[in-house]
Parts: structure tokens; C-alpha cells; sequence
């Protein structure tokens, strides 16, 4: 159900050109069932030929109207594939530019929570799957049907016992052949799922294959490769040899059938109730009526495949997006942004609190630490001011603006980011520092990285600003971490994030790094949360914030003179 309204949904607009190519199919088939009667017409000649006098000119007409009827034939089938191809290649691109538009609708925590290599799975390997199996199965799917039926009335039309005879003999296969159907499918199903999972595993694996060899783990994730290998291989066995067994059984039906039509036929004409011209074109149409048959059940079982992949692909269609919120138009009227927390309270699973009872006042200008143990709610707090999650209980507002008024898109628009991951992408180095920004002049660019200290560095690059940084470019941790704050100082967002962005780094690195974030922490109200407390202990404002509450608050010396947590946390990292 869950594919059929998939498929109304996204491919709609294709019905028109499949209804042509479904027409160019069936009068491709009608026309070839028309020739085993006229097959007929010339052997009923031949015979009264041998008996007398053969009407050359006849036979010569029936065979001109033959060439006639299959050249036309082929040219439909050439066209009923052409638009076939076409329209499932525009259907698989439609559903690969939806999924990438999805992507970019999903909240943050469908991420938290699912694996990116089985997002990534659904992009390649279901929607090829979708892709292949759609064109090589519906254009054969139609004709097949059309072949199939057009065959039975002819059969019939000709001779109605012939025509009992061999409609019956098929009939078993048929029946067995959608018993195997209905039990394949789970595999079907199992198949795509278990194919995700390998994909998952494998870019898990090589992504921290540095990892996997340091902790020599090797065998491990082999083993356990293995494992997923071959629970993956079983379901594809199953599916394949449940579906493999269509063929044949369908191939030994189809010669029962003709031996059953040639003896009956063969009674038949002792008895002179038909002629010989009837048995051959009879035996024609059972070839007709059982190559069909093969046909649709080759076409199911690829059909199988494509079904099993379009259910993972539309139930990730339909994951639920972020809350539209373009009626939010609120925006923020001054430049002072000012922030405040008030009693603010959020969880990422139902009866769940990370945050508890959150109040925080910045005001313009200032830079606000945020401390303490690792998962006591120091990243939730940016999540939460960003609006990647929307909290359960309190507000936050931006210069009196509670931020669940504001676009999303608004809201982010007020602040720079600075992550421990410095992510840089595979391009050049001014695309990465420009980055979605607007009529940034060259000058502005120099000015930035010269202020970080990066102008020198990338001025000795092969192509300077114009060097793409792929992996022929070595980069340093600390050389990336610079790279995005200059990113930072172009955007010059009034507000500022710092989340560990030095806890990766040496420490001559470092204060390379804390000279470029003082530069960058200039005049705007920034929030910085860091492990290393010597690097914020110039901060204007420190929170202390463990299991989810502040448990103290002031500037770095108040903090030491309360001899409290803060000053447990600060002398521990200075403790030799």
C-alpha cells in the first residue's frame, strides 16, 4: 500500500507517456499474435497444394502481409522501450532529487538516531535497484499480459477444445507460481535491508579504518563482516531460488502443454474435425501463451526487488520533517542581541531531562563560558539556541524575541559556528571560506586568514586561494581549525559558538588558535564551551552546568574564591 501511494505521489506525471508506451506494447504483441493465423492460412495452402495446384500469388500476399505485421511489431517494441527507458531513468531521478531535498528537511535527531550508511544505501543502491528493475520488467510486464490474453482469444477463436486444452495445462504453473511469489517477498524485503546494513558497516569500517588497525581489530570486523555477509547472501539465495524456480516450472508447462495440444489436435484431425493448418498455428500459440507466462514471472521477480526498494525509499519520504515555520516572521529589531535562557527544560527521548530549569541572561558584547563533565548538557545548550531542537519547557529569546516566533533560518542567521570537527569541503580554499556567502571581495578574504595567520600558508599553495583541498592537500588539525574561523570573521555573524574548538589541538596550536578566536570574539556576545578551562578564564560570564543544571555561576576569579566545583575542575587540570 505504502509503495502503490508512493508511486501516485511522486509519479504521477508519468501515467501519460506510460499509457504510449503501454499501447506501443500492446498492439506490438497483437500484431504478433496475428501471424500464427496467417502461418495457418499458408499451410492449409501448401496442403491443398500437394493435392493440386498451389495459388503462388496468394501465398505470396500472406507472406508480404507477415513482413508487414512484424516490422511493424518491431518498430512499437523499439518505441515502447525507448519511452520506457525514459520515464523510469525521470522517475529514479525525481526520487534521488526528492531524497536529497529530504535530507535537507529532516530534524537533527533523525540523524542522532539513524545510521548514515543506510540513508546513504536508499540514495544508491535502492534507488539503482528501483531504477534497473522498473525498465527491464513493466515494458516486458505489458506486452506479456497483452500477448497472454490475445493468445487465449485466439486459441479460442480457432478452436475451443485446442483452446481448453492448453489453458488448462497452464493453469497448475500459474497457481504454484504465485505461491512462490507471496513467500519470496519477505526475502525481497530482507535482501534490501540486510545490503543496507552491509553498506553501513563497510563505511563505518573504512571511515575509522585508522582506528581499526591501531586497536588491531582487523579480525574482529572481519568477522563480523562475515556475518553480515552472510546472512545478506542467505536472503539473497532465498529470494533468488524461490524466484528461480518460476523458469522452469513455467518451461515444463509450456512443453506439457504443447505434447497435450499436439496429441488432441492430432485425434482431432484423424477425425476431420480440424485441419493441419490449425494444429500448427496452435502449436505457435501455445508457445505464445507459455512464453508470456515465463515472461510475467521474470518480471514479478524483478518487480520483487524494485517493491522492496521503493518501500525503503518512500518510508524515508515519509519521515516526519521539521515543523514548517515560514508563518514565523518575527525578526529581531535591534543589533544588541542580547540572550536569555528562562527556565528552559529538554530532553532527546520521551521522560528524559538533559537540560533542567536552564536561565541564562548575555548581554551584547559578552562572552559566556559554558563548563563541566562530559554529558552534563554543555552542547544541548547550543543545539537548543540554534534550533536544531525545540525545547520542552521554557523559551529563549534574541533581544526580547522568543526564537519558536522566528524562522529557523533567521535564527541561525545571527550566529557564526566554530566546531571541534573543522569541516572543510572538497573544493577550493576560497569556496570554503566564502561558503554560501554573498559578494565577498578578495580583500575580505586576505584580511581574514592574515588575521588567523593563514595568508602565508595558503599563499604557498600550488594554485593559492584557487587550491582545491582534496587529499592531495595535507592539512593539518590545527591548520583546518584555523580555516573555519576565518570562515567565521567573513560571515561576521553578530553572535558567536566556540564548541571545543581547541580540544584537538597542541598547545602551541592553541594559543595560535585563542589569539584568531579573540580577534573573532570581538564586539559580539559569544558562547564557548571548552574543556580546557585556561582558555576561558577571561570569559565574562562562566557556567558551571552539571546533570543538566548550573550549579555555579560568576567570572573565573569568583569561581576560584568559592573553592567549588569550578575550582576542583581547574586545579585537577593543572595538578601534576
Amino acid at each position: 500500500m505504502r509503495v502503490l501511494k508512493g508511486v501516485k505521489k511522486y509519479g504521477s506525471q508519468y501515467f501519460g507517456p506510460l499509457l504510449i508506451a503501454v499501447v506501443f506494447a500492446m498492439a506490438g504483441s497483437i500484431l504478433t499474435i496475428v501471424g500464427p493465423n496467417q502461418l495457418s492460412k499458408i499451410t492449409d495452402l501448401i496442403t491443398k497444394g500437394l493435392f493440386g495446384t498451389i495459388n503462388i500469388t496468394k501465398v505470396m500476399n500472406i507472406v508480404l502481409l507477415l513482413a508487414i505485421i512484424y516490422i511493424t511489431a518491431a518498430i512499437l517494441s523499439y518505441g515502447q522501450g525507448f519511452i520506457m527507458a525514459t520515464i523510469t531513468q525521470k522517475f529514479t531521478k525525481k526520487l534521488r532529487t526528492k531524497i536529497t531535498e529530504k535530507i535537507n528537511r529532516l530534524p537533527l535527531q533523525y540523524f542522532d538516531t539513524h545510521n548514515e550508511g543506510d540513508t546513504l544505501s536508499r540514495v544508491t543502491n535502492d534507488l539503482d535497484t528501483v531504477g534497473q528493475s522498473l525498465n527491464q520488467s513493466l515494458g516486458i510486464l505489458v506486452s506479456a499480459i497483452t500477448l497472454l490474453i490475445g493468445s487465449i482469444v485466439m486459441m479460442f477463436t480457432t478452436n475451443v477444445t485446442l483452446g481448453f486444452t492448453a489453458v488448462l495445462s497452464a493453469l497448475l504453473g500459474f497457481v504454484l507460481t504465485i505461491v512462490l511469489m507471496a513467500n519470496s517477498q519477505k526475502y525481497f524485503n530482507n535482501q534490501q535491508n540486510k545490503l543496507a546494513d552491509v553498506s553501513s558497516y563497510l563505511e563505518e569500517i573504512y571511515t575509522g579504518h585508522d582506528v581499526v588497525k591501531t586497536y588491531n581489530y582487523t579480525k574482529q570486523a572481519k568477522t563480523e563482516f562475515n556475518q553480515m555477509n552472510d546472512e545478506l547472501q542467505d536472503n539473497v539465495w532465498k529470494s533468488q531460488f524461490l524466484s528461480g524456480i518460476m523458469q522452469p516450472l513455467m518451461a515444463f508447462i509450456g512443453n506439457f502443454g504443447y505434447v497435450m495440444v499436439s496429441v488432441i489436435g492430432a485425434i482431432l484431425v484423424l477425425n476431420g474435425h480440424i485441419t493441419i493448418g490449425v494444429i500448427v498455428a496452435f502449436m505457435i500459440y501455445v508457445r505464445m501463451f507459455t512464453q508470456p507466462l515465463s515472461q510475467i514471472t521474470q518480471a514479478f521477480t524483478s518487480l520483487q526487488s524494485a517493491q522492496a526498494a521503493m518501500k525503503r525509499v518512500f518510508s524515508f519520504l515519509e519521515e516526519d520533517e521539521v515543523v514548517d515555520d515560514e508563518k514565523n516572521q518575527q525578526e529581531i529589531a535591534g543589533t544588541k542581541v542580547n540572550v536569555e535562557f528562562n527556565n528552559v527544560e529538554f530532553g532527546y527521548l520521551p521522560g528524559q531531562k538533559i537540560l533542567k530549569n536552564f536561565s541564562l541572561q548575555a548581554k551584547a558584547g559578552q562572552k559566556i563560558a559554558i563548563v563541566g563533565p562530559t554529558g552534563s548538557g554543555k552542547t544541548t545548550t547550543v543545539n537548543l539556541l540554534m534550533r536544531f531542537y525545540d525545547m520542552n519547557h521554557g523559551n529563549i529569546k534574541i533581544d526580547g524575541v522568543d526564537i519558536t516566533h522566528m524562522k529557523r533560518s533567521e535564527v541561525r542567521k545571527q550566529f557564526d559556528m566554530v566546531l571541534q570537527e573543522a569541516w572543510l569541503f572538497d573544493d577550493t580554499v576560497r569556496n570554503n571560506l566564502v561558503y554560501n556567502q554573498e559578494n565577498v571581495t578578495d580583500e575580505q578574504i586576505k584580511k581574514a586568514t592574515k588575521a588567523v595567520g593563514l595568508d602565508h600558508f595558503i599563499e604557498t599553495l600550488p594554485n593559492g586561494y584557487d587550491t582545491v583541498l582534496d587529499d592531495s592537500v595535507s592539512l593539518s588539525v590545527g591548520q583546518k581549525q584555523l580555516l573555519t574561523i576565518a570562515r567565521a570573521l567573513i560571515r561576521n555573524a553578530p553572535m558567536l559558538i566556540l564548541d571545543e574548538a581547541t580540544s584537538s589541538v597542541d598547545t602551541r596550536t592553541e594559543e595560535q588558535i585563542q589569539k584568531a578566536m579573540d580577534i573573532l570574539m570581538k564586539n559580539r556576545t559569544s558562547f564557548v564551551i571548552a574543556h580546557r578551562l585556561s582558555t576561558i578564564k577571561n570569559a565574562d560570564l562562566i557556567l558551571v552546568v552539571k546533570d543538566g543544571e548550573i550549579i555555579e555561576r560568576g567570572t573565573h576569579d569568583e569561581l576560584m574564591d568559592e573553592n567549588g566545583f569550578y575550582a576542583n575542575m581547574y586545579n585537577s587540570q593543572f595538578t601534576k
